[in-house]
């Protein structure tokens, strides 16, 4: 398939290595040049100096990009350009309404619009073992899956536009409360005097086991989180779940007090750490 990628983060890059390995024809595009140029020189795809030239005659569009006023404005670009059967999906982590809304104007073009927001961060995206959560059109699902799978280890439709996003929520809702509870069973375990490497072993066979446990808990033992999904993004993806729920009138109490948490881990200057850095709130 021929198409147009645009943001090479440390998402985006590997997602569309995946892609060109997986035979597809790329053009890239990165607000960051160098960046585009640098990936077209490993992959052997094609730099592209604006959205319309990755969107020009692309049969599926994809973005990873930052916020909801980014992929406003790369779809706006990108429309008139794009081949008239071609998919926009969208990997970036934004609003449901956000959603609904660019596939109501993709629809008016005869495009059909995904919203796709992936969890499993940069190892997942490196591994190309990513979990994706989509809300759109059967049809246009269907026919994008075979692409996605080249990153993607679990793709699943959840409902039309924006139920991809609303997932999303969820999945972070629930990180964020595991991980307070991971960081502050680490800080009682570390004042009551016992052996953290021993009690990841006793408790991760049990009921308490978790993906958060089992890659986060030495880490976080060790005071490093210069990796992983930053407390920045984390915050701004709580910031959408919590509006979502002033909207749907859903009580997130815990969410709402974690958030706040990554707040005084942003003051402590963390705020490009991994989520995990909640424990260095307590510690310090």
């Amino acid at each position: 398939m021929r198409i147009g990628f645009v943001g090479l983060g440390v998402m985006g890059f590997p997602m569309a290595g995946h892609l060109v390995r997986a035979g597809h024809e790329l053009s890239v595009y990165n607000r960051s040049p160098a960046k585009a140029l640098r990936f077209a020189e490993a992959h052997g795809a094609r730099a592209v100096e604006t959205v319309k030239e990755a969107a020009y005659g692309s049969e599926a569009l994809i973005l990873c990009v930052g916020n909801d006023d980014d992929v406003r404005g790369v779809v706006a670009e990108a429309l008139d350009e794009l081949n008239s059967q071609a998919v926009i999906v969208d990997h970036t982590t934004t609003s449901a309404k956000l959603a609904r809304e660019v596939a109501e104007r993709a629809a008016l073009n005869g495009h059909a619009f995904l919203d796709a927001p992936v969890s499993g961060g940069q190892a997942g995206a490196e591994k190309g073992a990513l979990t994706i959560m989509v809300g759109g059109d059967q049809q246009a699902f269907d026919q994008m899956a075979p692409v996605l799978a080249a990153y993607g280890k679990a793709i699943r439709r959840m409902g039309e536009a924006g139920t991809g996003q609303l997932t999303k929520m969820v999945n972070q809702i629930c990180i964020a409360g595991v991980v307070q509870g991971i960081a502050e069973a680490m800080h009682f375990a570390a004042r009551a005097g016992l052996d953290l490497s021993q009690v990841h072993a006793a408790v991760s066979q049990g009921a308490a086991q978790s993906w958060q446990l089992d890659n986060r808990w030495h880490t976080m033992a060790e005071g490093k989180f210069d990796f992983g999904f930053a407390v920045d993004l984390m915050r701004k993806d709580l910031g959408i779940a919590l509006d979502e729920a002033r909207s749907n009138g859903s009580t997130l109490a815990l969410t709402a007090l974690v958030d706040q948490f990554y707040a005084d881990v942003q003051k402590l200057g963390g705020r490009r750490w991994d989520t995990s850095s909640l424990v260095a709130r307590l510690e310090r």
